[in-house]
């Protein structure tokens, strides 16, 4: 089965923790989320399977720190860093996460659209040159030819996760993990996605068993 990391968040750490009831995989959205750093440190010395997210926006630079570090010092399998955040600060969170085993994702957002494929594999570069175990495009793609512009980041020696935001964006989140991502992001269920086009675990899923069947 290919794998699929379901994107969570929750109000309580009680709310997390019912969201990640059975999956092996999960990104947990630690800006959307009304937990303390114990309840972070907790959660994530329990599920073996994390990746820790915060996005900038809702908490200032001092407490993202604060949040990303509690996690990847308890045991997250994956710290999730902007390409454009803070040089110091993703060195540091990085260079800890090294310490602990947990792989670094560098990663490039874009609400408004998909850049040129010149520009795309600039962005990769960046990444990696920032440090990434494994890089991280989300764009929102506005026609077909945006998403296989993004599938075709693919498929090559480096590790990269090619995400198409929004409804024309949902091939890739299906043909992404047969083309070479590590694997793919979905919502734990309808009306919970943390993204724009993220499709629920359970249809996810069956589509990927079924693909592989044939």
């Amino acid at each position: 089965m290919r794998a699929i990391c379901v994107s969570v968040s929750g109000r309580t750490a009680e709310d997390l923790e019912r969201a990640l009831e059975g999956h092996k995989l999960a990104e947990v959205r630690l800006d959307l989320c009304d937990v303390s750093c114990n309840d972070i440190r907790r959660i994530f010395s329990e599920h073996p399977g994390l990746v820790a997210t915060c996005r900038p926006g809702r908490f200032g630079a001092a407490e993202r720190r604060e949040r990303l570090l509690a996690a990847v010092e308890a045991g997250a399998a994956y710290v999730d860093l902007e390409v454009d955040c803070d040089q110091e600060e993703r060195r540091e969170i990085a260079d800890r996460a090294g310490e602990r085993g947990c792989r670094v994702i560098v990663s490039f957002h874009d609400f408004e659209g998909t850049p040129s494929r010149e520009a795309l594999e600039e962005i990769v570069s960046r990444c990696f040159e920032a440090g990434a175990d494994v890089a991280k495009i989300a764009c929102l793609a506005r026609s077909p030819a945006d998403a296989a512009r993004l599938l075709g980041l693919l498929g090559h020696d480096r590790p990269v996760l090619a995400i198409g935001m929004g409804p024309l964006g949902k091939i890739t989140r299906v043909a992404a993990p047969f083309l070479g991502s590590p694997f793919t992001f979905s919502s734990p269920a309808e009306g919970s996605e943390t993204a724009p086009g993220q499709i629920p675990h359970k249809t996810l899923a069956a589509i990927l068993r079924e693909i592989d069947r044939a």
